[in-house]
């Protein structure tokens, strides 16, 4: 058995936040086959914990099809459209609250001729900060959509004011900023961000073919790399002004990994179009071009389809535990291994096999760099 449950709290109850739950329920029930206990997992036990300790106690969204419902009720709701793994995930009694809208939702989405447009709830918004100390939250999952700068900023001194930690799996740079990690550091709250990278996902297949090519000698001299889906974070993201740190986070993200980083002109990395049908499947475009031995050219084109959702709570089940692991030992501030391994937009980036060692470096006891 794992130790006492991680007490977690979860602001956007779309799909990743469904493919989280039913996950931890899906390792929970022992769903898998016998003979692959461990499956889909980095890591089945960080310091003591495992999948099915972390709980959800509070949980915060602005669409009537969700506020005021059950969790294990809201997380199947429209406009979710993830794949239904575990379709029983049990009532612990949380209800949905009204958090904060902000700039959490996009014009256009408000009137999307589909089934992924959101439905702003007629509630008064919940005592967020209240909320989260009558739950006994201790860490709070930041999953606002694309471009809600306001809103993440909102829920992180909510988090601030309350001794809460963070994890920021979207792109609004709060453990990045030094300014913002300096203040969770200050008051002694680890936290963990920013923008979630996914498990076998775009930006870890980019990263790992730039450097398996430049290791072999390799001259990389253009790449990009283009992204379908149809669920509400593609749709969202059909409006450009939200994506100016998505981009930057994903061009980064590549970029770092570089010993010779690509001028502007020559690297293009980011969502592309919104395919409705296409619901929560990602689709990703990659092509690299470059010179081998003796100036001679080639080029790589790949295609990557994943359930996108799922790809995400592979992820962050690790950052919570360890981030939980932080709380335990009193350490605060910006968490350097777990940020670089799983973010994308991370304080420190390091390569990903780098990052892993520093992980478990991390779960055994060493000090964060």
């Amino acid at each position: 058995m794992g130790k006492a449950n991680i007490k977690i709290a979860i602001v956007g109850v779309g799909n990743c936040a469904s493919a989280l739950l039913q996950g931890i329920e899906f390792y929970k029930k022992k769903l898998y086959n016998p003979s692959e206990e461990h499956i889909g997992l980095m890591n089945y036990n960080i310091g003591g914990y495992i999948p099915e300790d972390i709980e959800v106690v509070a949980a915060f969204d602005i669409d009537q099809r969700k506020v005021g419902r059950p969790l294990s009720e809201a997380i199947f709701a429209p406009p979710n459209c993830t794949t239904c793994f575990c379709p029983n995930v049990d009532n612990n009694g949380v209800m949905v609250s009204m958090g904060k809208a902000l700039d959490g939702i996009a014009p256009h989405m408000k009137t999307y001729p589909h089934d992924n447009t959101f439905v702003l709830a007629n509630h008064k918004a919940c005592d967020v900060e209240q909320a989260l100390i009558d739950s006994g939250a201790e860490i709070l999952l930041n999953y606002l959509p694309v471009g809600s700068e306001q809103g993440a900023r909102y829920y992180a001194q909510c988090c601030l004011n309350t001794g809460v930690s963070f994890i920021n799996c979207m792109p609004v740079f709060i453990v990045s900023d030094e300014e913002w990690s300096a203040k969770f550091d200050e008051k002694g709250i680890p936290v963990v961000g920013d923008d979630i990278k996914s498990q076998v996902g775009a930006t870890i297949l980019h990263r790992s073919l730039v450097k398996l090519m430049e290791d072999r000698g390799a001259k990389i001299d253009r790449t990009y790399q283009l992204n379908t889906g149809g669920n509400t974070d593609f749709l969202n993201m059909l409006e450009q002004d939200r994506l100016r740190t998505k981009r930057i986070s994903k061009t980064k993200a590549v970029l770092s990994i570089m010993n010779n980083p690509l001028p502007a002109g020559n690297i293009h990395i980011g969502p592309s179009d919104y395919v409705p049908w296409q619901k929560d499947n990602k689709v990703c475009f990659i092509r690299i071009e470059g010179r081998k031995f003796g100036g001679i050219p080639f080029n790589l084109e790949l295609r990557l389809s994943v359930e996108d959702s799922p790809n995400s709570a592979g992820v962050v089940i690790d950052a919570i535990r360890c981030c939980k692991l932080a709380r335990d030992r009193g350490t605060g501030g910006g968490l350097t291994s777990i940020s670089a391994y799983t973010m994308k937009h991370p304080p420190v980036q390091y390569p990903d096999s780098e990052g892993k060692r520093m992980v478990q470096e991390f779960i055994e006891g060493k000090r964060e760099r």
